[in-house]
């Protein structure tokens, strides 16, 4: 037996995922394998360095800094969310990210972003959490129309969840056979079609833009297939209200207590779940 955590996406969503995986970094808890899309890998990543708090001390800190995100950012250098501050300045300097502790934590860690070229998801196994790593990182949390496309190991790649919203297939045929699996919408959410003017600002990455078309469709599927997958699912009981980029201080911290809280309620039964003592759902 393997054991795996799923990590989906969501912008700001993730800080949910953030309480959910402090509760867990707290209380011992550990897994052999993890995989993160979007937000899922650029906070998950801190569960492989065992830096419980850093990622809602960050948020809080800087999601008011021009520097962080905005349309200063997205005007000065085509990204929303500034690349050199959020994936250089903050873990080089700010609020440094462990790499040490990264490296040295035999936990597998992966992440997934969205091939240009082709709208397929392609994963990374971060080794060291170095330039390459961060590359990757980035990659995966590169929303269309609003951020470059990063280029990294002959790629050219933007945000994961364009092509898969939760990798729990990934985990699954990677070998990782029983997965705790932490989503940041209630049960009976299902994603609307993109709109119109969306695909058509895409025009000049079709694949990007079918894939986007149809992502309501691989959204809908996965929420079926986890229902019936042998996997714990952590999830938050009603929609967390949050926008993707909020930069309200008290909103964050509402929606990482929200996470801590259904951590704190759920960490008996994901125990039982790892030991093989019982099955999720």
């Amino acid at each position: 037996m393997r054991t795996g955590l799923v990590l989906e996406g969501g912008a700001m969503r993730g800080l949910f995922t953030c309480g959910v995986l402090d509760v867990f970094m707290e209380n011992g808890v550990a897994f052999d394998g993890a995989a993160g899309i979007s937000a899922g890998a650029v906070f998950g990543c801190n569960y492989k360095s065992r830096q419980s708090g850093r990622a809602i001390r960050y948020n809080k800190k800087y999601c008011r800094d021009p520097r962080y995100c905005g349309l200063r950012s997205l005007l000065r250098t085509g990204d929303l969310y500034g690349a050199d501050f959020c994936y250089r300045e903050i873990p080089d300097v700010l609020d440094v990210f462990d790499r040490k502790a990264f490296r040295e934590n035999p936990m597998a860690f992966y992440v997934g972003a969205t091939d240009v070229d082709t709208g397929e998801v392609r994963f990374h196994r971060c080794m060291d959490g170095g330039e390459r790593d961060m590359l990757w990182l980035r990659a995966s949390a590169s929303m269309p129309i609003v951020s470059r496309a990063v280029e990294v190991d002959g790629l050219r790649l933007l945000d994961g969840g364009i092509a898969d919203a939760v990798p729990y297939r990934f985990m699954l045929e990677a070998g990782y056979d029983r997965n705790v699996i932490v989503l940041t919408q209630p049960a009976g959410y299902r994603k609307a079609p993109a709109s119109r003017l969306m695909t058509r600002l895409l025009r000049k990455t079709p694949r990007i833009a079918e894939a986007m078309s149809t992502r309501h469709e691989m959204y809908n599927r996965q929420m079926k297939e986890i229902e019936a997958l042998d996997a714990l699912v952590i999830r938050p009981r009603e929609p967390l209200g949050i926008g993707r980029t909020e930069r309200d201080p008290a909103q964050l911290e509402r929606v990482y207590r929200l996470g801590r809280a259904e951590g704190e309620r759920s960490l008996d039964a994901v125990r039982r779940f790892l030991s093989g003592k019982a099955a999720g759902r």
